[in-house]
């Protein structure tokens, strides 16, 4: 089984900025089409609005995934430009924190909303799609596409002040397992990548409010380092390409060994 991704298209969400960028941009390198997905309009323009103005293999779309009538606007764009999807990756996600004590705190629906939900329409959406394309052109089962989804050790390493986001992060590591059960027979496949000290744009953004979370962080992680954004799309190339091709449901943890310990003084980015 090869681990080729060329000549596939792809739909990354979160594509402005930290992971989902640099997976999107991975993918490009590797020879797929692209097409980078954010809600920030002017980010997106800012990193690859040349880029998709060229009639290459990238192309970018902006807009509010909580919205169905906008994922049903990215699969049309995205037919329009490339065709076809092949691959899914729902990088989009966002951290907030949340008082658990606190009944008027939405944090944990918002959260719900915007990290389990958008993708879980949009899985559902692109499914649709990938099944259709694959009953015209009668391609084998094992060809129609896979599903990828990023979640966090938050998921199953608790902060309270957290709360929301690593409820959100369960659910999408179960609705990655549902989801792929329900989907196996119609040959796609969906899976997960869980990471930790991992240089997301959030953490980013945390560091420069709390540096002292930089040594706390590496200090609870084996490897001793915060890992670069880029460092998790090996990964992701690996479960969409055919390498991973008889599996599916799984949850792939990348943490530098973080999991195995116990890592309550650090947050959980």
């Amino acid at each position: 089984m090869s681990l080729s991704i060329a000549g596939k298209t792809a739909i990354v969400t979160g594509a402005a900025a930290g992971i989902g960028l640099a997976v999107a941009r991975h993918f490009v390198d590797k020879g797929a089409n692209v097409m980078f997905v954010d809600i920030d309009e002017a980010r997106l323009e800012d990193q690859v609005g040349e880029e998709a103005r060229a009639e290459g293999p990238v192309r970018l779309f902006a807009g509010d995934l909580r919205e169905k009538l906008t994922i049903t606007n990215l699969l049309s764009a995205t037919m329009d430009a490339f065709d076809r999807v092949d691959i899914l990756v729902n990088a989009s996600r966002q951290i907030l924190p949340s008082d658990p004590l606190c009944p008027e705190d939405d944090a944990v629906e918002f959260l719900l909303q915007q990290n389990l939900l958008t993708g879980l329409r949009l899985t559902q959406m692109t499914a649709r799609r990938m099944i259709a394309r694959a009953e015209k052109t009668e391609e084998k089962p094992s060809q129609i596409g896979a599903v990828v989804n990023l979640s966090s050790i938050a998921a199953c390493r608790t902060q309270p002040e957290l709360l929301g986001y690593s409820i959100s992060c369960a659910a999408v590591e179960q609705m990655t397992r549902s989801m792929a059960v329900a989907l196996a027979p119609r040959g796609i496949r969906v899976n997960a990548v869980s990471f930790g000290s991992m240089m997301s744009a959030s953490l980013q953004n945390a560091l420069k409010d709390t540096p002292a979370w930089r040594s706390a962080i590496t200090e609870r992680t084996p490897m001793r380092r915060i890992a670069a954004a880029s460092e998790i799309a090996e990964t992701v190339q690996f479960l969409a390409s055919d390498a991973a091709a008889f599996m599916t449901g799984q949850v792939v943890t990348l943490d530098g060994g973080r999991s195995l310990i116990d890592a309550a003084v650090a947050p959980v980015y």
